[in-house]
């Protein structure tokens, strides 16, 4: 059962023009296990778009540049997609995830989303995800704000680099700071659903964090920190 504090209409910030928040992580969040990305590399390699050697490009790029159980420089450069075309891959993205996401995702956590919907929060999916594999998820959930990790393109082509600022880790919190700015948003009376370490930040943004299938060590975080956890099926 999720677990989704009680909105109720007269809990609303009286401070005209200023509203409450719902910020959703995607990976492991709303999207239950694997993250969303690993399902298309996948799905690109069934296409045949991605290759072996696209493989052992990004595994030697690992090798060169990250620390013991660490992932992080993945999240800048996706080397898989250099060279390929924006036209080609969007739209395999968004088959992709209406075909292969949509049925993947919680009900728990779709369950949490409408509820805040029908509260009149500002619902937000705040993700190091790429924008083309996002996008029509949050169309999907009828999510209008979005904050994903985006692809940079030179003339069409996927260079394999993401674009600062990434939302991951403080990076998350920064830019829904920004968010709450420019839309009169009351981060003390919002909420924030996260799965893993780099969602630390944006929980301790908000006034009402909860961890969600807790990974990487974020049931201890939860624990110390006093956040509520949640199992989202």
């Amino acid at each position: 059962m999720a677990i989704f504090p009680t909105v109720q209409a007269n809990g609303l910030s009286a401070r005209a023009g200023v509203r409450a928040g719902a910020f959703f992580d995607v990976d492991n969040t709303l999207v239950p296990g694997f993250a969303v990305e690993l399902h298309f590399l996948r799905y690109l390699w069934k296409e045949g778009l991605v290759g072996v050697n696209d493989a052992l490009r990004s595994m030697w790029f690992l090798l060169r540049h990250i620390p013991p159980v660490s992932f992080h420089p993945l999240r800048e450069r996706k080397l898989y997609l250099a060279g390929k075309q924006r036209a080609t891959i969007e739209p395999l993205a968004a088959q992709f995830v209406r075909t292969e996401i949509c049925q993947k995702l919680s009900k728990d956590g779709v369950g949490a989303l409408e509820a805040h919907q029908r509260a009149g929060h500002c619902c937000v999916l705040v993700t190091a995800s790429l924008d083309f594999l996002v996008a029509p998820l949050a169309a999907f959930l009828d999510v209008k704000t979005v904050l994903s990790a985006r692809s940079e393109l030179v003339g069409g082509e996927y260079t394999g680099h993401v674009l600062p600022p990434l939302p991951y880790g403080e990076g998350k919190r920064r830019l829904v700071e920004s968010v709450a700015s420019q839309q009169g948003l009351d981060l003390a009376r919002s909420y924030a659903y996260g799965d893993s370490p780099g969602d630390v930040g944006l929980l301790g943004a908000v006034g009402h964090p909860l961890v969600v299938n807790p990974i990487r060590g974020m049931a201890s975080i939860a624990r110390r920190r006093g956040w509520p956890v949640a199992k989202w099926n």
